[in-house]
């Protein structure tokens, strides 16, 4: 098995993803009466431009809950793709971060595109520039390039396949049995997952998420041993010594389904703490708790949270829908080289979901496929 890092050296807190102005973007709450004004004139922009919106599942609850009101989604970035390609509505509301905005322009070109803060990006994204990346691909022709959802237009027009959390695993065991080497992109922690899941020929991009890189498997395990019958459900982006603890690795949708099919009273949760307001709703009778992202002098013991993620408002929401501000635009030639991987990860989960349920059975552990 042969893997090799590429080290991106400004993806750290002080460098290229620094959060600090995220942070300061993050939008001030609305009284209840704001709130409920905001909402309403929403609902009405929404209907009267023949707009839907769609949310992940890391953002502010009162956007989830609207998007549902509304006949919109609430979803992983593959189901969010998915959805923004096939439904009518002719205006996209993409309530995420910006690489999410983009995939859905280069599926939907003719559609208009919105979001509610273009500065809210992702340090994958971030942390993967296309031009550098571009010299990686180059220094390495022999290898197919499949990149992770989490990354620029740019970037995805020079990968042959891109791929969610949710896909990755069957797609990278279908291209080594076709006996292919990959390149992989960004994220270093789902790259060696995968690569110890499929044996597969990796050279990996250094990159990281900044929320899943900050769970603590030491704490985790202590966290355990406080609550010896719970599940722990990691989401694949953390470290190796947190994944090692967990009963669950998948997508935010695979731990949403171990949650509501899952035996268990209790359950750890390793990943950005919005997925919470969801399993709360699907299962109301279940304890969540937040895995530990810091040691015991912290102040912060589970700070699991996207800043970009939490610049999303509902403010925000109804002003590019007022002012048609935050709209994604993309050069038509670099939409169309972008397209081919997003096709080709669609084409493959739809011509081969034996696939998918094949390669997630077995780790997720306690429900089966997910």
């Amino acid at each position: 098995m042969n893997q090799e890092l590429f080290d991106y050296p400004l993806q750290d807190a002080e460098g290229i993803t620094c959060t600090a102005s995220a942070w300061a973007k993050v939008p001030s709450p609305l009284s209840a009466s704001e709130k409920t004004e905001t909402i309403q004139a929403i609902k009405a922009s929404l209907k009267a431009q023949n707009a839907v919106l769609v949310a992940h599942y890391y953002v502010d609850s009162d956007i989830q809950d609207l998007a549902w009101e509304t006949g919109g989604l609430v979803a992983d970035s593959l189901e969010m793709a998915r959805f923004g390609k096939n439904h009518p509505a002719q205006k996209l509301i993409v309530a995420g971060v910006k690489f999410m905005g983009e995939s859905a322009k280069i599926l939907s070109p003719e559609k208009t595109v919105l979001m509610p803060d273009l500065d809210a990006t992702c340090s994958l994204d971030l942390g993967c520039p296309a031009e550098d990346f571009g010299k990686f691909c180059d220094a390495h022709p022999d290898r197919e390039v499949v990149v992770y959802a989490n990354t620029s237009a740019a970037v995805k027009a020079r990968a042959d396949w891109m791929v969610t959390s949710s896909c990755a695993l069957a797609i990278v065991h279908h291209l080594k049995e076709q006996g292919k080497k990959i390149l992989w992109a960004p994220d270093r922690h789902l790259g060696r997952y995968i690569q110890d899941q499929t044996g597969a020929d990796m050279l990996l991009w250094e990159g990281h998420c900044i929320v899943h890189d900050e769970f603590k498997g030491i704490e985790l395990a202590q966290l355990k041993e406080k609550h010896p019958s719970a599940l722990v459900l990691v989401h694949p982006e953390s470290p190796a010594n947190v994944v090692e603890l967990a009963d669950v690795v998948g997508s935010t949708s695979a731990m949403i389904k171990a949650v509501v099919e899952g035996h268990a009273k209790e359950y750890i949760v390793a990943t950005d703490k919005g997925i919470l307001h969801r399993m709360r709703q699907l299962a109301p009778g279940k304890t969540l708790i937040e895995a530990p992202t810091a040691g015991n002098s912290a102040t912060c013991k589970s700070c699991a949270h996207c800043p970009w993620m939490a610049m999303n408002g509902l403010a925000g929401i109804l002003n590019c829908l007022t002012h048609q501000t935050g709209e994604i635009n993309i050069e038509p030639t670099l939409g169309k080289q972008a397209k081919v991987c997003i096709d080709r990860m669609l084409n493959f989960t739809t011509e081969h979901p034996e696939l998918l349920a094949k390669a997630q059975h077995g780790f997720v552990k306690n429900i089966g496929s997910a």
